[in-house]
């Protein structure tokens, strides 16, 4: 998109969860820029967008980090301040969040629709898979309904008799939306879209990072978007003993590699099955990608 494409994102906001907002403020620098950086002995960069797209992939597939942090952007969110506390462990930006010291707290908070109350993962402490079935949800979610009114009630009838902002806040719930303006270089914000756009994310932060990713950042940076794709959020990394691993079963050798596992201790016999760690459960997510059997049923 060009850049007068990108300026009629501004000021527009993009809807997320029930009462959330991501709007673009303002942005600094295109895939032009990136290019620029990365040839600034040759000060405008290159001529063909072909070069220009080859450029940043190559910047892309090996790291080099450096040039996609000339561009910059601002953003307003509205976001459940449970949401907020993952997001703001991304340190690397520069936020300015709505004070309830200063300001009456938003009054709206997330609600949970019956059939979305998420089980905890049996193998993953911080991790869900399921969920819990309508009728137990309705009734969660009409109690998550009066917990919130009752403490909007409460914070008001402080905020009434005169109680301190700053006291009278304290207990609101975590699903009270805040609001803030976040600004962030591109290569960072790769990072966060990294980590937050994952299948393992969570997912209320994954609609926010859905939304900045595949609505704005697509459309103000696309070849840098493209690349990231393809070598970053699309790609599969592989540690040292995961290849070791690859190359026996590639090999035709599927009982070395299960020998291998279990000298590495991600495998171990229990009873006539096969008990596998962490690690053996992530690669063979990897290998179902791959199309490769995993060796414990070879």
């Amino acid at each position: 998109m060009t850049a007068t494409g990108i300026e009629t994102l501004k000021g527009k906001r993009i809807d997320v969860l029930d009462d959330g907002f991501v709007e673009l403020v303002d942005y600094m620098g295109s895939d032009a820029a990136i290019v620029q950086a990365a040839r600034v002995s040759y000060g405008a960069g290159t001529k063909k967008v072909s070069q220009d797209r080859g450029l940043i992939r190559y910047l892309m597939r090996h790291r080099h980090t450096t040039p996609f942090e000339m561009c910059e952007i601002k953003l307003h969110v509205r976001t459940p301040m449970d949401c907020w506390r993952q997001w703001i462990r991304h340190r690397t930006a520069n936020v300015n969040e709505c004070s309830t010291r200063y300001s009456i707290a938003i009054d709206t908070a997330q609600t949970t629709a019956a059939d979305q109350w998420r089980l905890q993962a049996k193998d993953n402490r911080q991790g869900s898979e399921g969920t819990l079935d309508a009728e137990q949800g309705a009734h969660l979610s009409r109690r998550e309904k009066e917990i919130i009114a009752e403490t909007r009630q409460v914070y008001q009838e402080r905020l009434e008799a005169g109680v301190a902002r700053e006291q009278a806040r304290k207990d609101l719930t975590l699903s009270t939306y805040t609001e803030a303006y976040w600004k962030i270089d591109l290569h960072n914000l790769l990072h966060f879209l990294e980590l937050r756009m994952a299948e393992a994310a969570q997912y209320e932060i994954r609609q926010y990072a859905e939304a900045i990713g595949r609505q704005i950042v697509s459309q103000w940076v696309p070849l840098a978007w493209e690349a990231f794709l393809d070598y970053r959020f699309g790609a599969m990394n592989l540690s040292q003993t995961e290849v070791e691993l690859l190359a026996l079963l590639n090999g035709g050798r599927p009982d070395a590699a299960l020998a291998q596992m279990q000298e590495t201790g991600w495998l171990k016999r229990d009873g006539l099955a096969w008990k596998a760690n962490r690690e053996a459960r992530e690669f063979a997510a990897k290998l179902e990608r791959l199309g490769v059997s995993r060796p414990w049923e070879v």
